[in-house]
């Protein structure tokens, strides 16, 4: 706490909590150094909620302060999920205009396939070409999840978007004959382009000087 409040001149309990969260790294491999380091070292973590506490030892203590950061982990990455889930069809429908593909083109929801039961499965986006019709699957995963490439199996999936690929998810898409961007990339969006150029998608090339006015205007389009 003294450290806290010399730190952020406040001991309130926002920023205890957010100083906490942000070092927690620090503080877990310090108790862990100290645990290995000192035999004879004394700790107790104190809990207390609703007026009833609990003293525990330093090997409970651990215990503890790994659970709550596998707990919060998992919250943040049910929240990330989350988020990815409500971007998907934006985020197809952006690259779209920018590429000026045709509403004729591609489909948020594919009409007259309900009784197929590959297409019941739920499919972030579709391209077409005519008879042709490609499954696109939207993935904000973060660094390299090494099973990618599970969903654009179990869906027969042809185009793979991601803000994040490792050379293994790459090595796997590029093997399944599965076209993919990955948004973070050093070119990013613009590999789009080869994905509707080897669909062979009627699309005109993104000139634009600023993408970030660009993006503002077809958002604007989106969800008026």
């Amino acid at each position: 706490m003294k450290t806290i409040g010399n730190m952020f001149n406040s001991t309130k309990k926002e920023i205890v909590i957010d100083a906490s969260n942000e070092h927690y790294d620090v503080l877990y491999e310090s108790i862990r150094e100290l645990v290995e380091t000192e035999d004879e070292l004394e700790l107790t973590l104190t809990i207390k909620f609703k007026g009833v506490s609990v003293d525990l030892n330093v090997s409970e203590s651990l215990i503890i302060i790994n659970t709550l950061a596998v707990k919060r982990a998992a919250l943040r990455g049910g929240l990330w999920s989350t988020a990815g889930k409500r971007v998907e069809k934006p985020l197809m429908l952006t690259l779209c205009k920018l590429y000026s593909v045709s509403d004729l083109n591609y489909d948020v929801v594919l009409k007259g396939k309900s009784s197929d039961e590959s297409f019941q499965r739920e499919i972030d986006f579709y391209l077409k070409k005519e008879a042709e019709i490609y499954k696109c699957e939207v993935k904000l995963m973060g660094k390299g999840n090494p099973e990618s490439a599970d969903a654009v199996i179990a869906r027969d999936s042809s185009v793979f978007i991601a803000d994040k690929l490792s050379d293994t998810n790459k090595a796997q898409l590029d093997s399944l004959n599965v076209e993919w961007v990955e948004l973070r990339n050093e070119i990013g969006f613009r590999r789009f382009k080869r994905v509707l150029e080897n669909l062979s998608i009627p699309h005109q090339d993104y000139t634009g000087s600023n993408i970030d006015s660009d993006v503002v205007k077809i958002f604007d389009e989106i969800f008026e």
